[in-house]
């Protein structure tokens, strides 16, 4: 079975992107299973009710996402209400939504998906490391395929993960970073394994915001607010071929599409 992964969504921009290629995407390749990173789909900075409703129009089955899960609180209660939707699971007890889920695949077979936070350089939370143990032997209890997408700002915690969970799931996707590595690979115990997806947005950009925003917060160091950039789309991910019987993935590959937008497109863009 093939399972897609796209990258981090950042606003409109990477939602056109998703309206555009996914359909086709999914013939051409046979895709049986997708999952998105959507914690940048809302004007780059969290989710809302309405865009999740839409990206899982486009046919994405599932929606994982990071730290920015929490910029926008109109969606805390809709992450209690949709199961499609994934916090990272390593957060504390009580927060809203859930980490991890099993879903039904296109053909018929269990997927599950479990959603972790790196803890270097982003915010002192649970062990990704420990909290994953517990919670991968309940999966396991239903199904042999299991997505992880680790949503991570240190290469050397992402690389770590997927050593460590190698074996006991199908795929460790790394997201956060927004920039597509080329170290996609299947471990020795057949877990396939991306240090990052990249991004689904505007690439004429830094990570997404646009260049002129970005130089200044670095040169003054004063914060400021943020413009989704407009061009230069591509439509990132991966998609991974899994042997449904064992779990273990067969193959790996990365996508990276360019997208062009209409002009009338680029100029109804919003901070939504």
């Amino acid at each position: 079975m093939n399972i897609l992964f796209i990258a981090d969504i950042v606003g409109r921009p990477g939602r056109w992107a998703v309206s555009q290629v996914l359909p086709d995407l999914k013939k051409t390749h046979q895709i049986d299973f997708t999952v998105a990173n959507v914690e940048n789909a809302a004007g780059g900075f969290g989710l809302t009710k309405e865009i999740a409703k839409k990206i899982h129009s486009y046919g994405v089955d599932c929606l994982t996402s990071g730290n920015h899960i929490w910029d926008r609180r109109d969606i805390y209660p809709y992450l209690n209400d949709d199961q499609r939707i994934l916090r990272p699971v390593n957060y504390p007890p009580n927060v809203p939504g859930r980490g991890a889920g099993i879903f039904e695949s296109k053909n018929g077979f269990k997927v599950g998906v479990l959603n972790l936070q790196g803890k270097v350089y982003i915010k002192e939370i649970d062990c990704p490391f420990r909290m994953t143990d517990s919670v991968l032997q309940q999966i396991r209890e239903q199904t042999k395929i299991i997505i992880v997408d680790v949503h991570a700002e240190a290469t050397s915690e992402k690389i770590a993960l997927g050593w460590y969970l190698d074996g006991r799931v199908s795929a460790v996707l790394g997201s956060h970073t927004h920039v597509q590595t080329a170290d996609e690979t299947i471990l020795p115990s057949g877990t396939a394994y991306i240090t990052d997806a990249g991004m689904t947005g505007a690439h004429d950009s830094v990570i997404g915001i646009t260049k002129e925003d970005a130089i200044a917060r670095f040169l003054t160091q004063i914060p400021r607010r943020f413009t989704i950039a407009k061009r230069d789309v591509k439509f990132s991910g991966v998609i991974v071929g899994i042997d449904p019987e064992s779990g273990k993935a067969q193959n790996i590959q990365r996508i990276r599409i360019d997208v062009p937008r209409p002009e009338e497109e680029e100029k109804d863009d919003d901070q939504l």
